[in-house]
């Protein structure tokens, strides 16, 4: 009975009827959005719309299960689409197929190495860049959709913006977005208005996909044609994914396993491949409407909108086709306004921010918006980061000489943290021709990092040693008389 009662509180948390009707219907809206997303991306990588559905359906339905942040939704992405382009169009479909594959094998391996690990020098500046630039991109992508269209566009696009802002007044127990989708689409059928709808962008699928072999020949040249494409693959796939996990992680105050989600990433890729997919990884804007717009918070809602985005396609395609581009628009619009951080370039905050935080959410936002990649923004963010962290740790060390009343000795205190960007001039801040024959450099107030240090503490000391003077190095503590033990002596020449 114990045990019965036991597993009883340990269930799911979407067995709740009230959990399950949330994620059930958050399911059914990103599945929504995800159709006309997963089609342009197509088109962006000269596929057949069916490849990008296809790999929107097994991406989210496998990453639910082995992936390691619940909620957040993978499907087929621009960032892959871009990647994978150029080859699609010089060489056609197989290759695509099987540099899916082998970019979920090197995200697979990337994943058990640790690789998600490095997410923790990913400075919060650069995750604030991200989130806006994130934003901004999102808004921009609906920009063509009202430029060059009908004039009803405008008002249904209005309405369904004004839906979604007054309707969670009334109930929050069905997401907003689905009643704008519903009702702008009944509108748009029972008054005959013609606009742009979700079947001008691509046929939909008729049929679930079946798994086979690449249609390449197995061969080292074929190796080495993908493998730049599968690592450039594996690489954004990766950086995207957990950039969205990491997001995710804050917004609902939870944990995630980054390195089960990067494995997971290259599972659901390599079967996302098996089943003729374009590939993909987490999906930030339909992400964002599960989680922040829906409100779900379990797997159940990713695996839902995998299987609902099938589901729509081949037993309610003439029905989804119909549905208005313009009420996805305004979805995506009113996604793009809640995930940007508004507190983040309010004056007051500005103000307060120190400049080299503002450069590098500024640079990682332009670079971002400039490539519409994020992951060169980040990497671009973070590096830019590091150089300007580094430039500040560097000013802090300190030298200061003390005489002692005989005259017979000076003791140089060094005080801050001694790496390659700090010591390089420390070899300059020294009187050799005019100190004692005594000189004591005492590092109690300081920590030896790395070999640049160790080099210029030997210069330092063949310098006072080439005008007959003695040098004792005192105060190290044990790490750096360890590196210090370890070098001194073994760098020659590297000075």
């Amino acid at each position: 009975m114990s045990s019965v009662l036991s597993s009883l509180r340990t269930r799911p948390a979407w067995l709740s009827p009230k959990v399950a009707r949330t994620e059930i219907l958050a399911g059914l809206v990103v599945a929504l959005a995800l159709i006309p997303e997963a089609i342009s991306f197509s088109i962006i990588a000269g596929v057949d719309p069916s490849i990008g559905l296809f790999a929107s359906f097994t991406m989210a339905v496998v990453i639910s299960v082995v992936g390691g942040r619940a909620a957040m939704i993978s499907a087929a992405t621009g960032a892959i689409a871009l990647v994978v382009a150029p080859l699609a169009r010089e060489h056609g479909l197989g290759y695509l197929v099987a540099t899916v594959i082998l970019g979920g094998l090197i995200q697979i391996v990337l994943g058990s190495l640790g690789v998600a690990k490095l997410m923790r020098f990913v400075p919060r500046s650069v995750m604030v860049g991200f989130v806006n630039a994130l934003a901004i991109l999102i808004f921009l992508a609906q920009v063509p959709e009202l430029i060059d269209v009908p004039w009803p566009v405008y008002p249904l696009f209005a309405a369904g913006l004004g839906i979604m802002i007054l309707f969670p007044k009334l109930t929050r127990v069905i997401p907003a977005p689905l009643v704008s989708i519903v009702a702008l689409t009944a509108l748009t059928i029972a008054a005959g208005i013609s606009v742009p709808t979700v079947g001008d962008k691509g046929a939909l699928p008729s049929s679930l996909p079946v798994p086979g072999v690449p249609d390449v020949p197995f061969t080292f040249d074929t190796l080495k044609l993908i493998a730049p494409f599968a690592l450039a693959f594996a690489l954004v796939g990766l950086m995207e994914s957990l950039m969205t996990a990491k997001l995710v992680d804050d917004i609902t105050d939870t944990h995630s396993n980054k390195t089960r989600e990067a494995i997971g990433q290259g599972i659901a890729n390599v079967v996302t491949g098996i089943f003729g997919g374009m590939g993909g990884c987490a999906m930030i804007g339909q992400t964002m409407i599960n989680v922040r717009t829906a409100g779900a918070r379990t797997r159940l809602s990713t695996f839902l909108a995998g299987t609902f985005l099938m589901i729509l396609c081949i037993v309610f395609g003439p029905v989804v086709s119909d549905i208005p581009m313009a009420a996805l628009v305004a979805v995506m619009v009113l996604v793009a306004f809640g995930t940007f951080d508004r507190h983040s370039v309010a004056p007051a905050t500005l103000k307060r921010m120190p400049a080299g935080e503002i450069t590098v959410m500024v640079i990682t936002v332009a670079v971002v918006v400039a490539t519409s990649n994020l992951a060169i923004g980040v990497v671009v963010g973070t590096i830019t980061a590091m150089v300007i962290f580094t430039r500040r740790v560097a000013h802090l060390v300190e030298v200061s000489p003390l005489v002692d009343p005989g005259g017979r000795q000076v003791v140089y205190t060094v005080t801050g943290e001694l790496f390659f960007a700090s010591s390089n001039d420390l070899v300059y801040q020294f009187d050799y021709a005019n100190d004692p024959d005594t000189v004591i450099i005492d590092l109690s107030a300081a920590h030896i990092w790395d070999a640049s240090t160790v080099a210029a503490l030997d210069a330092i000391t063949t310098k006072y040693e080439g005008r007959g003077k003695t040098v004792e190095i005192v105060g190290l503590n044990a790490d750096s008389a360890r590196r210090h033990g370890t070098l001194s002596g073994e760098l020659a020449g590297s000075h």
